[in-house]
């Protein structure tokens, strides 16, 4: 196959890079919508697939029948072409592998895209809008979107301050499970620094809060429980880690109370102070067994750890080449399959058509066997040229590209 045959694939769409959000959530797929969707797109090609996160809504086809701009703009039912972007052939199948690798996302490497693009295919290949075409093209990006991340590791280092944390803390408690938090304020950050330490092991929860309801609806959501403001130096000894997130004109952790906490214990004290401005009084990063983080130093943390990432683009991408050649290779040997059986089937239908038109004759057995074997092999000399032009790649192409008219002559 020469390198200009052009796999008759496409995907258009719109993600966080070419639409703002007030666009994108007027394409995003409910549940309930997605059957409609697809029925009027599979008027467009013969496979369809469709992909919605919160950053991107895109449809995948295979078998192209006409613009797939236009199917993308009919099936949602209103103007959207200066949001979309639409790439064919090879092209749509390096965006494919590039989304399922995280290379495409908002966060680079970030590893939720893989599942999401699973889920996708797996819904499609249920309402049966996917072929050989686009199973093949899923499970070859979900293959290489597994290799980005094992071999590159894109993955490993934080990008969130959140997590970021906990990668702190692990690196300084060691394993974290038994773990206990105090939770001093109750802000998004804190919320979601919580969840990170909770899916690594930490158990016990404690929130400390100026809004008792606030306090118990957070300490509700991870199974711990609330206590009063005032309590706070009372519980502190109880504490592994500290997230602090919360507003006051003064600090609420001093030196000398975090040494009195840590009085009488063996195992240290991680402190994170995420709140602007700062809660936790700078010095106490001095007392022996504490060991304490500001913002500034979380987000050091990530940018640090997002330009790793970067460096790691070059050879994610070759990977997604690797995976895109593997996917030509197989597409050329599935149209010659194909092609040969297509071809092959032709002339039999041919061959037995004339024998039955010469079964009127009164043949005996021995004439008939003698007319069957000629049939087949003036049939075979007839497929002949045809199936050298399917081996040497001429009308393979043409069955990639869709143009069925060549294939017929």
């Amino acid at each position: 196959m020469n390198n200009e045959t052009r796999l008759n694939v496409a995907v258009v769409g719109v993600n966080h890079k070419t639409a703002p959000v007030s666009v994108r959530e007027r394409v995003s797929v409910r549940p309930e919508e997605q059957q409609a969707l697809t029925s009027h797109l599979l008027k467009h090609a013969e496979e369809v697939m469709l992909l919605s996160t919160c950053n991107r809504t895109e449809v995948y086809f295979a078998g192209v029948m006409g613009d797939p701009l236009s199917a993308f703009e009919g099936a949602w039912g209103q103007p959207l072409r200066p949001y979309l972007y639409v790439h064919q052939g090879e092209a749509a199948l390096e965006h494919l592998y590039r989304v399922s690798s995280g290379l495409d996302s908002l966060v680079l490497g970030e590893t939720q895209i893989q599942g999401q693009v699973k889920r996708a295919w797996q819904d499609a290949h249920a309402q049966g809008s996917t072929g050989p075409l686009l199973n093949r093209a899923v499970q070859g990006a979900l293959r290489t979107g597994k290799r980005v991340r094992s071999e590159t590791g894109i993955a490993d280092k934080a990008v969130s301050v959140s997590y970021a944390a906990v990668e702190l803390a692990r690196a300084i408690l060691g394993d974290l499970s038994g773990k206990t938090a105090l939770v001093v304020g109750a802000g998004e950050t804190a919320e979601l620094t919580l969840t990170h330490l909770r899916a690594a092991g930490v158990q016990n929860v404690t929130v400390v809060n100026r809004t008792m309801e606030r306090a118990q609806q957070l300490a509700a959501r991870f199974g711990g429980h609330a206590c009063a403001y005032e309590a706070l130096l009372e519980i502190l000894p109880q504490a592994d880690v500290v997230i602090a997130s919360s507003a006051a004109p003064h600090y609420v952790l001093r030196p000398e109370n975090v040494q009195r906490a840590l009085a009488g214990r063996e195992h240290p004290m991680f402190l994170i102070d995420i709140s602007v401005p700062r809660i936790i009084d700078p010095a106490c990063g001095a007392v022996e067994g504490a060991y304490l983080y500001n913002l500034d130093d979380l987000t050091r943390i990530v940018e640090n750890n997002l330009a790793e990432r970067a460096a790691l683009v070059p050879r994610a991408e070759a990977l997604v080449q690797d995976g895109v050649r593997e996917y030509r290779e197989w597409a050329r040997m599935y149209a010659s399959r194909e092609l040969l059986k297509g071809v092959q089937d032709h002339y039999q239908a041919l061959a037995r058509e004339e024998l039955a038109r010469l079964g009127a004759l009164g043949l005996d057995e021995a004439q008939r066997a003698a007319l069957e074997a000629a049939l087949a092999r003036l049939s075979q000399r007839a497929a002949a040229p045809v199936l050298r032009a399917v081996k040497e790649g001429s009308l393979e192409a043409a069955f990639l590209e869709g143009d069925a008219q060549r294939v017929r002559r």
